[in-house]
């Protein structure tokens, strides 16, 4: 060993910078996934079995849910808490495909353990609503399509909603964009949630993310919904949310990829003139 090397070690004061291990990244995900769910189907619960509020309070906690899912997982694990998103980070933005697998997993039990847990709290009022937990109370754990819409209108449904979100985030997130200042982007991003769920609710429930539908879904299955994979008119629906939402992280991903992020200054560049001015 070199002295320089054991003059550096003996420094007294010198603290190891600490860097997230994949455990606590993993746990971040569960986590906050964990957090998203409790407001998203608590709200949904309050809602129908509770009969207290409206789609507007439902798309506001679900807005909610997603802020402080990242506020609590964003500093560890960059606050995925959607397999669709891991994967079109993984695809266009240099994450590491090693960890889509976990991640994923991680995002599905936390949805899934948070699912059991508005279950288990709503009980009461849900068996009361619906003894037999039929159609009437399954949407509010997961997705179905509503009405007059064919299972194909919410697969395309949940593709376009997914897009327009990963492409969002994209933009929202990327330091050479303009991302929003003194930490506000989990506010700004639980915004677009909001804004998909005014605009992109009503055809299929506006799932855009795999864990948030299949963790709660399997939680109602393993509590008495014995219909919970199907839609009412008895197809196997439950693929629906999974699929559709990654075809269409990739497509906003790369649609954000080819039509802004190739096109964009350094940052050091000086910012032409007749541009609308966005402060640091």
């Amino acid at each position: 060993m070199s002295h320089s090397s054991s003059s550096a070690e003996a420094v007294p004061g010198r603290a190891v910078p600490k860097t997230p291990t994949l455990t606590g990244e993993l746990l971040a995900e569960f986590a906050g996934t964990a957090i998203l769910i409790l407001f998203g189907v608590g709200v949904v619960a309050q809602v129908v079995a509770g009969q207290n509020g409206g789609d507007d309070s439902i798309h506001w906690a679900w807005g909610l849910g997603v802020t402080f899912g990242v506020y609590v997982a964003g500093r560890t694990s960059g606050a995925h808490l959607n397999p669709a998103v891991t994967i079109a980070l993984a695809a266009f933005q240099g994450f590491s495909w090693k960890k889509v697998l976990p991640y994923s997993v991680a995002q599905f039990l936390g949805a899934f353990v948070a699912a059991l847990v508005v279950r288990w709290v709503y009980a009461g009022p849900i068996d009361a609503l619906d003894p037999g937990h039929t159609y009437d109370s399954q949407g509010i754990f997961s997705t179905l399509p509503g009405a007059n819409v064919t299972v194909g209108g919410a697969f395309l449904d949940q593709v376009v909603g997914t897009a327009i979100l990963v492409f969002l985030i994209f933009a929202v997130t990327q330091v050479k964009a303009t991302p929003p200042g003194a930490n506000l982007a989990p506010f700004i991003i639980g915004l677009i949630v909001v804004g998909i769920g005014f605009a992109w609710g009503s055809n299929a429930g506006y799932a855009i993310n795999p864990a948030r539908d299949f963790g709660p879904r399997l939680a109602s299955f393993v509590t008495g919904y014995s219909t919970a994979m199907r839609e009412p008119g008895g197809a196997f629906y439950f693929w629906v949310p999974i699929v559709a939402p990654v075809i269409g992280g990739l497509i906003g991903g790369g649609l954000y990829k080819v039509l802004v992020e190739r096109h964009l200054p350094d940052e050091a560049a000086p910012e032409p003139e007749g541009r609308t001015h966005i402060d640091d």
